[in-house]
């Protein structure tokens, strides 16, 4: 949790905090800054999901339409129970989602009625993911409540793989969570949770 001495540049690593001390990923997170983290393939860009302004702020930097909607990625899928419409979810469908995870699975799951409209865009389905880094766990553990993942990138550019391409995009304007990416090869795949049609491989 320091500042780099040619950017001032905000870190953090999940091994340094101090619990009698106010927390800067808690503070970042709070104050609806966007977070840069390591995640299965490549390091993803995130934020509270609760929090529109953040959540536009992203979607400004990534040139995403709110329409199309983002995706969550959470330590355990109690933390995603306020986004997903749980009792909606066809019952025979129920174990080839959840033996899924953890892991570098996304799925379409229906969205509570609760679901704030500028992560589910215009869908009836949000999309959910349980991840198995364990960066990413403690993260989501620390601030309790899953964060909106998306690649760390400007549109039509590469995917971050590791903080210091994602400082040469972001610099100083967001905070960052150091660690290595995962060992996949491809960022995560997203299936439809009631036909288990694949909608990125």
């Amino acid at each position: 949790m320091s500042d780099t001495q040619n950017g001032n540049v905000n870190t953090f690593t999940p091994v340094e905090a101090n619990a009698s001390e106010v927390d800067p990923v808690v503070a970042a997170f709070e104050a609806g800054r966007l977070i840069v983290y390591p995640t299965e393939a490549v390091m993803g860009i995130g934020c509270d999901p609760d929090n529109e302004a953040a959540v536009n702020a992203l979607l400004d930097i990534k040139q995403r339409p709110v329409e199309k909607g983002v995706i969550l990625i959470a330590a355990n899928y109690s933390q995603l129970l306020p986004y997903v419409d749980d009792n909606a979810i066809r019952p025979d469908r129920r174990t080839d989602i959840f033996s899924s995870w953890p892991g570098p699975n996304t799925w379409l799951l229906p969205k509570s009625s609760s679901a704030p409209v500028w992560l589910t865009g215009k869908h009836s389905k949000i999309a959910v993911r349980v991840t198995n880094h364990p960066v990413v766990v403690a993260l989501c553990n620390k601030l309790g409540k899953p964060l909106v993942s998306t690649s760390a990138n400007l549109t039509g550019q590469p995917p971050a793989t590791d903080t210091d391409e994602a400082k040469a995009v972001f610099a100083d304007s967001v905070f960052y969570v150091e660690g290595k990416v995962g060992g996949a090869t491809k960022p995560s795949t997203i299936r439809d949770g009631d036909t288990a049609e694949v909608i990125r491989a």
